[in-house]
């Protein structure tokens, strides 16, 4: 609308303006959307952390864990920092997620967790049985997946600077000769599938963080991905490209790898698995389940003569049951994710410009 507009009776400008304005691209602080896995987050990086520290080396697509090899061994290695608040939720704590997290980027390489580091930041005040309990979490969790923690750091900040305790950690795992599993193996033809319902770890949290109490229980779906990424690679199949859907969910996931793959990928709706719990909720406060955060999710690409043979494999694995064949890469409308509606019709799933729910991982 012009903004010279005048009013039907008089000289006064019309304050009444249709427009819907867009979050402004920059900044001269840091935003909360910068840690959501959407479009800033995405310019944030691409626009300050790459040209920084990438240092002349080649361009390879950005992947939830780096292979490099040294002294012949094929190593990936992996950090993440997590915030979530409340520090615990339905399924799990900020130490199981922690541990979870860190293994889960490095499977997504195909690799074989081994060793990781924890890094603790205090706040003054935190309970000594809360800092006990997170302890226990990462320890249990850890010996289950079969990783050691060997290596870490403490510091402590003053009351009130800090929300109680933020986790760093680091991950190296071994990589597999002749496994490249990487954005940049996605192909037109293949089949993409994802390995259970989402978003029930936002929604988890969301629920206890607001105080809301739904008639269905909501339990994270908080888990280890190690084991699920060796029995499809036990298989034999050609994995393309895996991706674990934490911040910004399946649809950030694919918005990342459709761009950095330069292809189009096509989703069909009524074959997406969300409970009805989860869809629930998210009709109720108006969010849209393939943008929520999960952490025991993952989405697999790989050829499509091999899919059905690849979706027994998962669905046969305790972390998969409910694993689905969900869409196709296509050589159309290349860099962008389009959704088949249950009623027909094409929608685009963009990524988000703002954050949807943040302090989720």
């Amino acid at each position: 609308m012009n903004e010279n507009k005048r009013t039907a009776m008089g000289d006064k400008p019309d304050v009444f303006n249709l427009s819907c304005p867009l979050p402004l691209r920059d900044h001269a602080t840091v935003q909360l959307a910068h840690g959501g896995g959407g479009r800033f987050m995405r310019e944030l990086i691409e626009g300050m952390f790459l040209p920084a520290f990438a240092d002349g080396r080649p361009k390879d697509p950005p992947h939830d864990s780096a292979v490099v090899e040294i002294g012949g061994a094929r190593l990936a290695f992996t950090t993440d920092t997590f915030v979530v608040r409340p520090l615990f939720f339905p399924g799990g704590d900020i130490g199981k997620l922690a541990v979870y997290g860190t293994v889960n980027d490095l499977a997504m390489s195909g690799a074989r967790p081994l060793y990781l580091s924890a890094a603790f930041v205090l706040e003054e005040g935190l309970p000594m049985e809360t800092l006990r309990r997170v302890v226990e979490s990462m320890r249990t969790a850890a010996r289950e997946v079969g990783v050691q923690i060997i290596t870490g750091d403490t510091k402590v900040v003053d009351r009130g600077k800090g929300d109680g305790i933020f986790v760093n950690t680091a991950g190296i795992g071994l990589a597999p000769p002749g496994i490249e599993i990487s954005p940049r193996r996605v192909a037109v033809g293949d089949a993409v599938l994802v390995s259970g319902d989402l978003g029930r770890h936002g929604m988890a949290v969301m629920s206890v963080r607001e105080g809301l109490g739904f008639q269905s229980a909501l339990e994270s779906d908080c888990a280890s991905l190690a084991g699920l990424v060796e029995a499809m690679l036990a298989g034999g199949g050609d994995l393309h490209c895996l991706r674990d859907l934490t911040r910004g969910g399946l649809a950030a996931a694919l918005n990342e790898i459709a761009m950095d793959s330069r292809v189009g990928i096509e989703l069909e709706e009524a074959a997406i698995p969300v409970s009805e719990a989860v869809a629930s909720a998210c009709e109720l406060l108006g969010l849209d389940p393939l943008y929520v955060a999960n952490e025991g999710r993952l989405v697999a690409f790989a050829p499509a003569g091999e899919a059905e043979r690849l979706l027994q494999i998962m669905r046969s694995h305790v972390a998969a049951p409910g694993a689905a064949i969900v869409g196709r890469v296509t050589a159309e409308h290349s860099g962008t994710v389009e959704l088949r509606g249950r009623l027909g019709g094409n929608r685009i799933v963009d990524l988000l410009s703002g954050e949807q729910m943040p302090r989720i991982c």
